[in-house]
C-alpha cells in the first residue's frame, strides 16, 4: 500500500480486510511502498514519510498481526530495486501503456 496521506475506506475494503482474513491462512508479506507512493508524491515526499508510521499504526489497528504476517519498509529492501530494473528491462512498453494507472499518470504529466 502507498503510504500518501491518510487511511480511507477504499483503503481498508479495499485491500486491508482482506489482508487480515489471509493471514490466518497464508504467510503474508505487506509493505509500505514508499518507492511507488514516488509516482504520484513527487512534489511533497515528506508526506510519504510521514505517513508510514501512521499506516502501520492503522494496519495493526485494523488487525494485521506482525507475529502471523512480515510487515516492512520497500525502499528498506535493496532486492525491491533490482528486481525491478530486471523486470523493467523484459517488460514490454506496450504492456506497460495498456495499464489504466500508467495511462492516467501519463496524461497528469503532460498536462503540467
Amino acid at each position: 500500500m502507498r503510504p500518501s496521506g491518510k487511511l480511507h475506506l477504499g483503503n481498508f475494503f479495499g485491500a486491508l480486510d482482506s489482508w487480515v482474513k489471509l493471514q490466518d491462512e497464508y504467510e503474508c508479506f505487506y509493505f509500505a511502498a514508499d518507492w511507488h507512493a514516488l509516482t504520484s508524491e513527487y512534489e511533497n515526499t515528506e508526506i510519504i514519510k510521514e505517513s508510514i508510521t501512521d499506516m502501520f499504526l492503522d494496519w495493526l489497528s485494523a488487525g494485521i498481526d506482525p507475529d502471523k504476517s512480515t510487515i516492512f519498509i520497500q525502499s528498506k529492501i535493496p532486492e525491491h530495486a533490482e528486481l525491478h530494473v530486471l523486470l523493467s528491462m523484459i517488460t514490454p512498453l506496450s504492456w506497460l501503456e495498456r495499464n489504466p494507472t500508467y495511462k492516467e499518470q501519463q496524461q497528469e504529466l503532460t498536462n503540467k
